[in-house]
């Protein structure tokens, strides 16, 4: 299914950065910018590419028949997020069950413009002890695929600015909605 999709992907002009992520079984991944919906299909051909099997969190009222068995398929893991449910705790759970274990944010946390970034997917990072892989998708170039590994250093405003600053270099489908 991936080898389809990603000639389909070709077929509209998109290219996947060759350049794919080695030596981390496990990782926060941030994906940015995120200005489309758009954004999900092109990130989750470029994982099948990589053979990342990426997981997301997604509210729970989603998950319903049939749709919440594709979503769990691609990757969704259902939360509840109308209450105060200890969601860094149980997403470092997942890293501690998992050998492998990816867990992908949009950290805008919306397709729209939003300069003030949720700081959930930094404090798992640090609490699992685990990296930021910086993922991007660029329109003006049509490629997706990984920029670095960042090392959280403690200072989440510093660290979060320094992402902000990679991820900057890309436009978004909508790049009004994506600026840094």
């Amino acid at each position: 299914m991936g080898n389809f999709l990603f000639f389909i992907a070709k077929l509209f002009g998109w290219k996947i950065d060759p350049k794919a992520p080695v030596g981390v079984d496990k990782a926060v991944i941030v994906v940015g910018p995120h200005t489309s919906n758009w954004d999900f299909i092109i990130g989750k051909i470029a994982f099948m590419k990589y053979g990342i099997p990426g997981k997301f969190l997604i509210k729970k009222e989603l998950f319903f028949f049939p749709f919440g068995y594709l979503l769990k398929k691609m990757g969704g893991l259902p939360v509840d997020r109308s209450k105060n449910n200890r969601l860094t705790d149980f997403a470092v759970e997942l890293f501690d069950k998992n050998e492998k274990f990816y867990l992908v944010f949009t950290p805008e946390g919306t397709r729209k413009y939003n300069p003030n970034w949720k700081k959930g997917f930094y404090y798992i990072a640090q609490k699992a002890n685990v990296p930021i892989y910086i993922a991007y998708i660029d329109f003006a170039t049509k490629t997706g695929g990984f920029h670095s590994l960042f090392e959280p250093t403690g200072d989440v405003d510093s660290d979060i600015q320094s992402i902000k600053n990679i991820l900057s270099q890309y436009k978004g489908k909508f790049p009004e909605n994506g600026i840094y």
